[in-house]
């Protein structure tokens, strides 16, 4: 896959390509296309790049007819909110679990919808699952997982690589490292990524929705 991105700067342009693609930054080739820079009477100066991401499989969620009100009306909230927010697109139904319903957002303007490092959709899902509860009453216990450009998984595939990474630079220092700050779900993912590894443990450390995650050496008081 080759997509172009362009910024102010060649830092902000990668960081960009990087919220878009739910990627670390050392895990695509970046070829610099044009850089001008800042010239008389205050012009603005701009990057462009082109990225390279080696993409051996993405699934493509195919959408579902919408169930009951309740999924109707959910649909019909999350497409207005991003309209109303400047960033429209389609909005679908993509699978339906015992408790849980996939929801899936078809946009040109997907980068901000994500946000960096996906905080902006989590956001989005916050809101949409508050709106579950107040229209479904005090029976409704189901959980709304909203997703654009399949984000979400490939975002949990690079968690798991990263945490991967991460305890075996623990294991030869014999130290501790932490990790960026993630949300109860990514925290998750990474505790149960490393649970069967002996020479590591994991812990949560900080305040809030998002904390981060110290992968420690067993061996270190770190």
């Amino acid at each position: 896959m080759v997509k172009e991105y362009e910024a102010k700067t060649e830092r902000e342009a990668i960081e960009k390509a990087a919220a878009d693609l739910g990627m670390e930054q050392d895990q695509f080739d970046v070829e610099i296309l044009e850089s001008q820079q800042h010239g008389f009477f205050f012009k603005r100066g701009s990057v462009k790049i082109k990225v390279y991401v080696d993409e051996p499989h993405q699934v493509r969620m195919e959408a579902i007819e919408p169930s009951g009100d309740i999924e109707k009306q959910l649909i019909e909230f999350l497409t207005k909110t991003i309209e109303h927010m400047g960033y429209p697109g389609e909005v679908s139904i993509t699978f339906r679990e015992k408790g849980k319903i996939g929801v899936d957002i078809k946009s040109e303007h997907s980068a901000i919808l994500i946000g960096k490092k996906g905080k902006n959709l989590d956001a989005l899902q916050m809101l949409v699952n508050v709106f579950a509860s107040k229209i479904g009453g005090s029976s409704y216990s189901g959980k709304v997982i909203i997703d654009t450009e399949n984000y979400r998984q490939r975002r949990e595939e690079n968690l798991i690589r990263l945490a991967t990474k991460t305890a075996g630079q623990v294991c030869k220092s014999k130290s501790s490292k932490l990790l960026e700050p993630m949300n109860p779900f990514e925290r998750r993912l990474i505790h149960m990524a490393l649970n069967e590894m002996d020479e590591v443990m994991t812990k949560s450390e900080g305040e809030g929705l998002y904390k981060q995650v110290r992968i420690i050496y067993k061996g270190s008081n770190s």
